[in-house]
């Protein structure tokens, strides 16, 4: 495998019983991009993301990307780090570094998400939830990830941090060349964030392509419903049925 080789997933179907959540969906992650990955809620994103982390049984194939080296970071920062461990034993649990190092690993992984390093002695209950959503960041990035998927990272949080939490994401990708897929159904952070953007319709991908064509001309009935639909401070009423007239 060379390391300049996309994130390539092919044919990957997900079924929950007879009901069929992904289907046969294929989609390439440039190294060193973010792609963004839109749709309504129950269109398959997160089931995707888990299936391709390995956290959901699947069919078809994920290449250009070691074993062990997809890491996700949650939507609800507060329900996926343990109340009983510390920061630093947290973001310990994931590194690849020898026990005798682990504390200044810790401590480069904290500042890298512009935390003091003494946060490494605190637990989640003492930070706030923007905190702890960098601290999910760090822990995903102690591992050395070769894809980080964010799902939904900036929707349980205040609107007053999502911003910074958006740019922290930018800045690591420039500073540590991340290959991202970031899950997300406000299509002006992913306009933000994203190189790419692919739209996911009932398990499928129904458009893809650079964010600024996408988003700036997007060909798919469904993308441009979507698009029709994202508030406005006079929407016309007609805007919010349009999403559930292509279905």
């Amino acid at each position: 495998m060379n390391i300049n080789d996309p994130v390539n997933i092919s044919g990957l179907t997900v079924r929950f019983g007879s009901r069929t959540a992904v289907d046969r969906l294929s989609l390439e992650v440039p190294k060193g991009s973010t792609t963004g990955l839109v749709g309504e809620s129950g269109s398959g994103k997160s089931t995707l993301a888990r299936a391709v982390a390995g956290l959901l049984p699947c069919r078809g194939t994920v290449t250009g990307v070691a074993p062990g080296r997809v890491q996700m970071v949650f939507q609800d920062p507060s329900s996926s780090l343990d109340p009983r461990m510390s920061i630093g034993d947290a973001i310990a649990e994931g590194t690849r570094v020898p026990r005798a190092r682990r504390a200044a690993e810790v401590g480069r992984l904290l500042e890298l998400v512009a935390l003091p390093a003494g946060y490494a002695g605190k637990y989640p209950r003492e930070l706030s939830g923007g905190q702890c959503q960098r601290v999910a960041i760090a822990r995903a990035l102690a591992a050395g990830p070769e894809l980080l998927i964010a799902d939904e990272i900036t929707s349980a949080l205040d609107v007053s941090v999502q911003g910074a939490v958006l740019n922290l994401l930018r800045e690591l990708r420039g500073e540590l060349g991340l290959t991202m897929l970031f899950i997300s159904h406000n299509l002006a952070v992913v306009r933000y964030v994203c190189d790419a953007v692919a739209v996911m319709r009932h398990g499928r991908l129904v458009e893809s392509g650079p964010v600024q064509d996408v988003i700036g001309a997007p060909r798919h009935a469904y993308t441009r419903a979507l698009l029709d639909a994202v508030p406005r401070l006079s929407p016309a009423a007609s805007d919010t049925e349009r999403v559930r007239r292509v279905r």
